[in-house]
Parts: structure tokens; sequence; C-alpha cells
């Protein structure tokens, strides 16, 4: 038997940043990670380009992280949105909110490489991979774990159980909590693509989120000129699209974004993921809790799934460290109450944003499409309503918990001074 304080089930993006986190908090912590040791990379380490917020790579500075992934991350210094073939179109600038970008572009790769080196150099978090869970008993008291790792059985007991597990969380599942869910019927392809010749008229680091009728396309600026492609199509579409010569899918691409970034070259090999919305309707359970996309699953547009994620890392981390000082019960009330207070209007308002944003910018009657394109010239002349949304965007907004001010997590002291590789 095996006595730790929390256990993570899930070692992805989200699960690790907890794990890296806590590192320095004297917590014992064990990861449960279903993929195996010699595999090159998690499965969420993948090719997709993340747009971190600003507030998500201050999370990463307050691990101590973002020295590591600031190489391989480019900034966002403008997003520009527009309706294809209509007139509606909206902008947001770093320099019109007085930061030094509104966010980052980087690869979930690098992100990932950085998590597992952290968590393989601390001595308190423990991985044990390839492990399932196999038994989950929960008592008042302590939550008790049967895994499997390599094909031997291993027990644990912990104060906290912590389901990081993704969309199909096996721990959602097998204590039936409930979600909410949508299929969108839709998939996201993503790819990077190198544009010949930028146009002039172009600034350096703008974002593009461009809605059509068949749903948004984003394309992000990444290092060395490449530009990451985010491409909403028809689940129907999908297969032809992948199917593609590189030729051939440049040549779609480009009809369907247009010339703002020159002639579109070099196509990546290209990636398909199902999208839909599930929002889970209990976040926290006796001594259980759900971080991530065990927690919420959103439509890409706008970019906000990851940075909720790492939102809840931000405040769990900050109610964790708080709970071990005041010496109160890890899996209590004192941690899943404020939790839930916390983190369940920040899931609704976010699912809500991308859900309303994902069905609008498809919706082809006449009215509908007047009116959306009215609402985005007027976001583009009122300033008070673009900072509202950029703040929000940027992961800004409402409370700061310690990581979100770039601070660690056991640290209540004022930030050290920046580096210039940090987004301060």
């Amino acid at each position: 038997m095996h006595d730790t304080d929390l256990v993570i089930i899930g070692g992805g993006l989200v699960g690790a940043s907890l794990a890296v986190a806590l590192a320095e908090t004297g917590l014992r912590i064990t990861v449960v990670e279903a993929t195996a040791a010699d595999t090159p990379a998690h499965p969420s380490y993948d090719e997709r380009v993340i747009a971190l917020s600003l507030g998500s790579a201050r999370i990463f500075e307050g691990m101590g992280l973002w020295s590591a992934i600031a190489p391989a991350a480019a900034p966002i210094q403008q997003v520009h949105v527009s309706d294809r073939g209509h007139c509606g179109f909206a902008h947001l600038a770093a320099a019109d909110e007085g930061v030094p970008a509104l966010g980052y572009v980087a690869s979930a790769r690098a992100m990932g490489a950085a998590l597992s080196a952290r968590m393989a150099a601390s001595p308190r978090i423990e991985v044990l991979r390839p492990g399932r869970l196999q038994g989950l008993q929960i008592t008042k008291q302590r939550v008790h774990l049967e895994v499997a790792v390599a094909g031997a059985s291993r027990l644990l007991t912990a104060a906290l159980l912590v389901a990081a597990d993704g969309g199909e969380s096996a721990v959602r599942k097998r204590l039936g909590l409930k979600t909410r869910a949508r299929d969108y019927g839709h998939d996201a392809i993503v790819a990077t693509v190198t544009p010949q010749r930028i146009p002039t008229a172009t600034r350096p680091g703008t974002a593009f989120e461009r809605f059509t009728d068949s749903g948004p396309l984003a394309l992000l600026p990444m290092t060395e000129g490449r530009y990451g492609v985010v491409w909403t199509a028809p689940r129907h579409e999908t297969a032809d699209i992948l199917n593609l010569s590189d030729e051939a899918f440049s040549a779609a691409l480009q009809r369907r974004f247009g010339n703002r970034l020159g002639e579109l070259t070099r196509p990546s090999r290209r990636h398909a993921y199902p999208l839909r919305l599930m929002l889970a309707r209990q976040l926290t359970r006796a001594r259980l809790l759900l971080i991530g996309n065990a927690a919420h699953t959103l439509h890409p547009v706008a970019g906000q799934g990851f940075n909720l994620g790492l939102r809840d890392v931000a405040e769990l981390a900050d109610l964790l460290v708080d709970a071990q000082r005041t010496a109160k019960d890890l899996g209590g009330p004192a941690v899943l109450g404020p939790y839930r207070r916390r983190r369940a209007p920040d899931h609704a308002l976010i699912a809500g944003l991308t859900d309303g944003l994902a069905r609008l910018f498809v919706n082809p009657w006449g009215p509908v499409r007047a009116g959306r394109n009215l609402g985005l010239l007027g976001l583009d002349l009122v300033p008070m309503a673009r900072h509202q949304l950029a703040r929000r965007f940027m992961g800004l907004s409402g409370r700061q918990p310690r990581l979100t001010r770039g601070l660690p997590a056991e640290s209540a002291l004022p930030p050290a001074p920046a580096a210039t590789t940090q987004p301060r």
C-alpha cells in the first residue's frame, strides 16, 4: 500500500501541469498515465499548435517553465476577426491593451517536452506508466485506488483524486458523473503552412480567425515564418480534405482563407480531431474533482480550451497550497467547495461564448448574418467592448491566483523582475 497526498489520473498537458505546479510545495504527488514510458510522446503532446493566452503564459512562468517553452513560442500582437464574404470585421491589438503580446502560439509537443522533463526531475512526483485505474473506493477519510502498472497491481491511498483524463474520462464515467454534451458534427483539421511572401500590409504577429459558411478557420503565427492552421470542416468532408495532395490542400485552404498572407505553401501532414461541447454537471464529489477536458471540452473557436484547463490548475494549486499551510484536509470542503464555486462560472461562460460563436457564424439566415456583421463592426468601433473582450481572452478577468500572476504556487511573495524571455 502506497500512501500519497494527491493522485492525478492522466498525465496529459493539464494533468502534468498540475503536478509541476505543485512540485515544490512538499506535497507527495502520484500521476497515473496510460501511455508507456518508452512511447515517444503522450498523445496530447502532438502536432497541434495551441494559442496560449497571456494569463496561461504567466502560469507557465509561475511554474518555472516559460524559459523552456518561450523559444518555440511566437507572440500574438494582433487578432483579426472576419466573416468570409461579408463586411464584418474586428481586431484586437496588444498595443491597445498595454501588454507585450495578447498571447503566444506554441506547439503541444514543445509544452509536453518541458512538462515531462520537469516531472522526471522532481523527487516529489511519481509517474506510474503505463498505468490504468482498476479499482476505486472513496471513504470518508481517504481515496483507495488499485492501479495496473506494467502488468502488476499497485494499491494507492490519497487525500484527493484529480481526474485529468480527458473528455472521455474513465474516472468521471466510473463514478457516474453526468455531463451536458453536444456533437458539432465537425472536425478540426490541423496543419502548418508557410506563406511564400507575406504582404507588407499584414502586421507581424497577426492571428486570423475567419468565419466561413462551414465553420471557423484560424491561422496562427508560429516561429520560423510558419502559420498553424485550424480548419473546421463538416465531418463528411474530413476524409477528402485529409487525402488531398499538398498542392491541392494549399489551393483549397487559399480559396477558403483568401490572400491576406499571400500564397500559402509547404503544408505539413494533416490531422483531424472531432469537435464537441461537453460540460460536467458536477465538478466535485467527496475527495474528487475534475480538471481540464474531463470537466469541459470546447469548440476550438477563439482557442480557449487549454487555457481554461490551465486556469483550473492555477485555482486548484492555490487552494491546495492554502489548505496545506493551514493543516486542512486536502480532499475536504476547504478545497472542493471553493474550487467548484470559482471554476463553474468560468466554465459556463467560456463554453457559452464559444458555442454561441460556433453556431452563430454558420447560420445562413439573412437577418442573423446582418446582425453578426454589425456586431463585429460595433466591436471594432467601441474601445471599451474590445478591452473587455481582450481581457477575457487573455485570461486576465476576475480573480487571479498566484500562478496567473506569474508567481510560484507555493509563494505569496512579490514577483521577481521578469527575464527578457518571460511574458511580463
